[in-house]
């Protein structure tokens, strides 16, 4: 606790009765030119200074920061709270109980593992939208999916009781980032520290990547990997350096026609073009008073998106309204005030603060549009949409063949299908790469439907029509936007295609109640948007499966068919295994594509269908207004909504109630479980570390190529029988159909660790046009091509070590602890790449893997590297002597697998460890180790 106060920073606020003990930022010289994130960041050092970790220092670089400088001053950040999901959160708990008895191991105390800072989870990630289009949709999947996780979530009822000051939402609440803005985000944090009550800005991180939605409230938080967050829990400072800010000034109002979803797309765009990864990007100006309290959210959860670290709004009396309508207390939005006044976090929209890079958008240039077909980032705009989705198919497949218009296919009796005549079929010939597939193939293709119609399917077509994610499913704007559209489209007598799937996935209860309130559930379920649950669903690959019909015309002719996502994620083999291209687009234009069926498809000039009268009906007939939208919102929300679904939070329903919870300080391991196992971290672990090592006789265990993302690295999605993971669950008993996804069996690193690297789309150059998680085993003769954990298997029985050969961005994507976990417990000790995107390359340190860069303007491909050498690094040593070397040298000779007369290739790789608290842990053999060694 702070025990230094050079700066006099201490003081007393009174709000109501209650006074607080605050720490005044107007203490330190040069607060007033901050941007609102560094007074946030101010604060919380005037607060920790200890002199030894946070010093005066620190805090003075602070209040004289040059907005234009490169970042390098390094300063320890304590956020108030860490916040969690289910699937990132479990192996955060399995650490801890895990911890507990390693502390026992060493003569300590377990019950000194607890969380120091509040902990919250929210279970979120683990409903899969099995069925669809049907009302018990959501009873069923709720049922199954207490009986694919019923493991893990005893074991998370057992954490709840076990550890204080940690709390878990339970499953069929809501999303983790909606419940974080709607009821745990207090804007203002006060807490009793040392007896006194303090109050301070509330600051969190979390391990998803969009807990950047928390920032439209003004609350400083970004995602981090698990592994970081189990340091916060356990009181460690988060090491950053103090970042640059952009500016970002938003001027004029969003026009007709026009959501929330269409302002992110262009802001990503914009962004991702200019360059922010690893700055904070502020939003300031006289536009945003006019923004609502949702659409900030919305922009702010698209941080990472646009790649910054966070996206912030100020508070103002937007954040104060809200608070009052989500049920906050009267004491708690009077302190907001209070304190956000005192400490100058207050917007005014006169005083412009120093910015590092200035952007500006006028809300009012803003056009309707959709990303895809695999990157955020790829913004189209609308009326280009059909022309752009033509040029990007011919990447998917072979499209030399005219579409079918899906838009005028009619569904035929079963008995009279259109059929291609046999001349045509052999003009439509085209050889398919799965071997279940006939030799010749037609496209397009007729479908017979479960009902006995049948239908035609083509390239575009949109099997997939989503309402989901974090995004989008907390706004009411664009989430009654979609339910206006769809009761103008049931007035007309429009129908979703039959060949879509079609799911709605809202972000908290709320929405079903003010679904219910303005009248507009029967509209959205006459379209087939049935609720399926209440949590991340098609957005982290928890689609569920096509209409099966659907998916083995898809596999048959190898159809390049597309889903439709309010997400904010739509990487390749994301998605679902069977839809090639995915693109993001907002919760109305999600319904118009589930009546367009297929994204060859142009809104202005091809109609939905025909209404009654036989009439056509375009996407501007059925557009909702703006000023019915607000009505709308003005009369169908209100805060006794949201106390009463947010009274007993925590309490789940009975199903949750009456999981059976094991009791006691340390978690009784069950031996058979294939969901919870008691990782091999801290096996063999002493007090004292051993020394670090220089890497020689190194093998490539995989030369990757650009934006190679964390997707593509940890294991996610469905687990395929034929893999090593699905091999290892049939071992030990398990059937094929409960084998459950990846996520939810993060528990169980035997899981993890062999699927790992294991994406259907890796593209590992070792290999010539082979796509997956393969590998060519070195330790073989010749070298065959096999699975990357069995060549990880036989490399380490022989005490090889392994690197990987990486492009740019290498790691972008969401925190995934196991993208680090994994890629230690396959024996990597190095990861050299041309650059890295913040989370993943700090994870790699917290397991003890060395992160590397080539040197400036080279790559593998330019020095000569083909993944067939011998790799020596020396200089790690230096670690050692309590400094961090800038480089180590990297010898890459040619082994019997090499090419011809290649010669030896010798170079000096940045070393990124980048703060001396990531070189402590890399010393300590990882975060966790380090964190240990000081509890005991």
């Amino acid at each position: 606790m702070s025990a230094v106060n050079s700066f006099g920073a201490k003081d007393t606020l009174r709000v109501g009765e209650t006074d607080y003990e605050v720490f005044r930022i107007d203490s330190v010289e040069g607060y007033d030119k901050l941007p609102f994130s560094l007074k946030v960041l101010l604060e919380n050092l005037l607060r920790t200074e200890d002199g030894k970790n946070v010093t005066q220092q620190q805090i003075e670089a602070l209040g004289s920061w040059v907005p234009e400088a490169e970042p390098d001053t390094e300063i320890q950040y304590t956020p108030a709270r860490v916040v969690m999901q289910d699937f990132t959160g479990v192996p955060c708990i399995v650490d801890l109980a895990t911890m507990r008895e390693a502390v026992e191991a060493l003569g300590g105390d377990p019950n000194k593992i607890n969380p120091l800072a509040p902990a919250e989870m929210v279970i979120d990630h683990s409903v899969i939208a099995d069925l669809f289009g049907t009302e018990n949709a959501l009873e069923r999947n709720v049922e199954i999916e207490y009986e694919r996780n019923g493991e893990r979530y005893q074991f998370l009822r057992w954490g709840q009781t076990a550890f204080d000051d940690f709390k878990v939402v339970p499953p069929g609440t809501g999303i983790v980032h909606q419940v974080n803005i709607e009821h745990l985000a207090k804007v203002t944090y006060d807490r009793t520290v040392d007896g006194v009550l303090r109050a301070y800005p509330d600051t969190c991180v979390g391990t998803d990547s969009h807990t950047t939605m928390v920032n439209g409230l003004g609350v400083l938080g970004w995602g981090v990997g698990g592994i970081e967050a189990e340091a916060a829990m356990l009181g460690q400072p988060v090491s950053m350096l103090i970042p640059k800010v952009v500016g970002f000034k938003l001027s004029g109002s969003i026009p007709t026609g026009v959501t929330a979803t269409d302002v992110v797309l262009t802001i990503t765009d914009m962004l991702r073009k200019h360059g922010v990864v690893g700055k904070f990007v502020e939003f300031y100006g006289s536009g945003v008073a006019s923004v609502p309290l949702a659409n900030r959210a919305t922009i702010g959860n698209m941080s990472p998106e646009f790649g910054s670290t966070a996206a912030m709004f100020p508070i103002d009396d937007v954040t104060l309204d809200y608070l009052r309508l989500t049920g906050r207390s009267e004491q708690q939005v009077a302190l907001v005030e209070a304190y956000s006044k005192l400490q100058h976090l207050w917007h005014d929209a006169d005083h412009e603060p120093s910015f590092s890079e200035y952007m500006e958008l006028d809300l009012g240039t803003v056009v309707p549009s959709i990303a895809g077909p695999k990157r955020p980032q790829d913004r189209i705009v609308l009326s280009e949409a059909k022309q752009q989705f033509e040029v990007d198919l011919g990447n998917y497949a072979d499209s030399d063949h005219d579409l079918v218009d899906l838009t005028t296919a009619e569904s035929f009796p079963a008995s009279d299908p259109p059929g291609l005549s046999p001349e045509d079929e052999n003009n439509h010939h085209e050889h398919h790469h799965h071997s279940h597939a006939p030799a010749t193939i037609s496209r397009p293709t007729t479908v017979t439907a479960a009902d006995g119609g049948s239908y035609t399917l083509d390239h575009g077509a949109v099997t997939i029509a989503a309402i989901t994610s974090c995004t989008n499913t907390s706004n009411p704007s664009v989430m009654l936007a979609a339910g206006l559209l769809a009761r103008n489209a049931v007035k007309k007598g429009l129908k979703a295609k039959p060949w879509v799937k079609t799911t709605l996935a809202p972000g908290s209860k709320v929405v079903t109640d003010y679904y219910a309130k303005a009248g507009l559930t029967d509209d959205l379920e006459a379209l087939g948007f049935y609720t399926v649950g209440y949590g991340c669903t098609t957005c982290i690959g928890n689609s569920g499966p096509l209409i099966e019909e659907v998916s083995a015309a898809v596999q048959e002719n190898d159809l390049a068919v597309t889903a439709v996502l309010s997400g904010n994620r739509n990487f390749e083999g994301r998605i679902n295994p069977d839809v090639k291209m995915n693109y993001l687009a907002s919760p109305p234009l999600v319904i118009a594509y589930s009546l367009a069926g297929s994204m060859n498809f142009d809104f202005e000039t091809d109609a939905l269908g025909t209404d009654t009268d036989g009439n056509d009906v375009f996407l501007k007939d059925i557009w909702p207004d703006a000023s019915e939208v607000q009505s709308t919102i003005d009369s169908s929300i209100n805060e006794a909504m949201f106390t009463e679904q947010y009274a007993s939070v925590f309490e789940g329903d009975e199903r949750w109630r009456n999981l059976p919870t094991p009791a006691g300080a340390t978690f009784e391991w069950d031996a058979e479980s294939t969901y919870v196992r008691k990782p091999p971290y801290f096996e063999g672990m002493t007090m004292e570390t051993s020394p670090v090592v220089d890497i020689s006789g190194a093998r490539v265990l995989a030369k990757l190529g650009d934006s190679v993302t964390t997707d593509h690295i940890s294991p996610a999605g469905n687990i395929k029988a034929d893999s090593p993971a699905g091999q290892y669950l049939v071992e030990h008993g398990v059937d094929r159909k409960d084998f459950n996804s990846y996520g939810s069996r993060r528990g169980n690193h035997e899981v993890m660790i062999r699927g790992t690297f294991a994406n259907i789309r890796l593209k590992n150059q070792l290999l010539d046009g082979v796509e997956g998680g393969y590998t060519r085993d070195f330790t073989q003769e010749g070298g065959p091509q096999s699975f990357i954990y069995d060549a990880s298997q036989n490399y380490q029985a022989a005490g090889t070590p392994l690197v990987i050969f990486g492009g740019k961005e290498y790691g972008s994507g969401s925190s995934r602890d196991w993208a680090a976990k994994g890629t230690n417990l396959l024996g990597v000790k190095a990861v050299i790449t041309e650059s890295f995107e913040r989370i993943h390359r700090s994870n790699l340190i917290g397991m003890g893997v060395v992160p590397l860069q080539f040197p400036a303007g080279e790559s593998a491909d330019s020095l000569g590297l083909d993944g067939t050498e011998i790799v020596s690094i020396a200089g790690i040593e230096e670690l050692n002597n309590g400094s961090t070397p800038k480089t180590v040298h990297v010898t890459a000779e040619p082994s019997e697998f090499s090419p011809e007369g290649k010669q030896t290739v010798e170079f000096d790789a940045v070393v990124r460890i980048d703060t001396p608290g990531e070189a402590d842990y890399y010393r300590n053999g990882g975060i966790l180790q380090y964190v240990l060694r000081s509890l005991v």
